[in-house]
């Protein structure tokens, strides 16, 4: 079948994307130059960075580091990045929102915003309620989950405090009539108890609350320089946020568990580690309605967006599904039938032309070595021929 029957259009937050797969707010979306490059491409949606109350330059620098320059080879990153950003009344302004999104208006433009304390949060939810610009903005996702503000804790791993916040948030949002779809941006769990208490949390607020991003990066990360014996990243004595392709396996079970724990009116968005078209598949497969992507997009740029969905396009056709329906939630239960055809493919994958290749070339390299023999016997011959008199040359 060909890939261009295949549609990933989906909702989240009731909110349509063209595209399931859109960036997360992190590195390369801090100005409206960085954002109108993503809605550019064919990402579904446009996230800001995630906003203070005002600008901030974030944490000393080196403050970024990846396991390898080269992006097809990275298998981690480390970000303590300390959330620098513009302030929320850039990412709010119309001019801003106009100039990134010139050209794809009909793109869903977001606004993530990540306070120091609770009254930030409500303010900053109260400003982008009462924005001359807050038709243009679709929804608005709260960072609960940023591991690199110096001295501050993960609210998402403490559920009280994290109740605490969703409460004063509704109460805004009632008092102020704030109808824009709310996201709240998850940490890791780890633990099975942590699944279910910050899913009941979420769905306590279930009102508000349209859909939970999971995961952000792993906190608390370690890097070493060998050759300095020292921290690769100068910020919080070296501790940083672990992301890239070492996290994914984590992604998928927080994925895959909220989906199972939330109440089905939230959507799961899912994030962390994705670099291929197969990541975000697997995704998709436990329960994600959209895939973020933020360390690629790091790393490769906002061209990534088009290669992941030409390669999700290509996957979903190759497997005969024409819409992202037939996939999300989809994840079937080991057996020993799907066993049997994980292995049938890994064999497929090994080119029968390679190994015939290879076949054919050992013979023939073996001639070229006894050819090569031979001739140095003769030569050797020779040589002592003429130097016992034997013959002159």
């Amino acid at each position: 079948m060909s890939s261009k029957k295949v549609s990933l259009r989906t909702t989240v937050a009731g909110i349509p994307f063209e595209t399931c797969i859109y960036n997360a707010s992190g590195p390369r979306t801090g100005s409206s130059a960085a954002l109108g490059k993503i809605a550019q491409s064919e990402a579904g949606g446009v996230l800001a960075k995630s906003a203070t109350v005002l600008k901030q330059d974030g944490n000393p620098l080196p403050r970024t580091w990846h396991q390898s320059q080269d992006h097809n080879t990275s298998r981690a990153s480390l970000n303590s990045e300390g959330l620098p950003n513009a302030g929320i009344d850039y990412y709010i302004s119309t001019l801003t929102i106009d100039e990134a999104m010139e050209g794809f208006p009909e793109k869903p433009y977001m606004v993530s915003i990540s306070g120091k304390n609770l009254e930030d949060n409500l303010a900053m939810l109260d400003r982008i309620a009462s924005s001359e610009a807050s038709a243009k903005i679709a929804a608005v996702e709260l960072n609960l989950a940023c591991p690199n503000v110096i001295g501050k804790p993960i609210i998402a791993y403490d559920f009280v405090q994290m109740d605490s916040v969703l409460k004063e948030v509704r109460n805004l949002m009632q008092k102020k009539k704030i109808s824009i779809p709310l996201g709240v941006k998850l940490p890791p769990y780890m633990d099975g108890p942590h699944f279910e208490q910050a899913a009941a949390v979420v769905n306590k607020y279930k009102d508000i609350v349209k859909y939970v991003c999971s995961i952000n990066t792993i906190g608390n990360a370690f890097a070493v320089d060998v050759d300095a014996e020292m921290p690769v990243i100068s910020s919080k004595g070296g501790f940083a946020g672990l992301s890239g392709p070492a996290v994914k396996y984590t992604a998928l079970a927080n994925v895959k568990r909220l989906r199972e724990l939330l109440d089905a009116d939230i959507d799961v968005v899912g994030a962390g580690g994705v670099q291929t078209g197969a990541d975000a598949f697997e995704l998709l497969l436990c329960g994600a309605s959209a895939v973020q992507v933020g360390t690629c997009h790091w790393t490769e740029g906002p061209g990534c967006f088009d290669r992941i969905c030409t390669e999700l396009r290509d996957l979903m056709a190759s497997k005969g599904y024409t819409r992202l329906e037939d996939v999300k939630g989809k994840l079937k239960p080991w057996s020993k039938e799907g066993a049997s055809i994980s292995r049938a493919a890994r064999k497929k994958q090994s080119s029968p032309q390679s190994s015939t290749t290879t076949f054919k070339t050992e013979p023939k390299q073996g001639v070229e070595t006894m050819i090569t023999f031979a001739l140095l016997v003769v030569i050797i011959g020779v040589l002592l021929a003429d130097k016992f008199g034997i013959v002159s040359i």
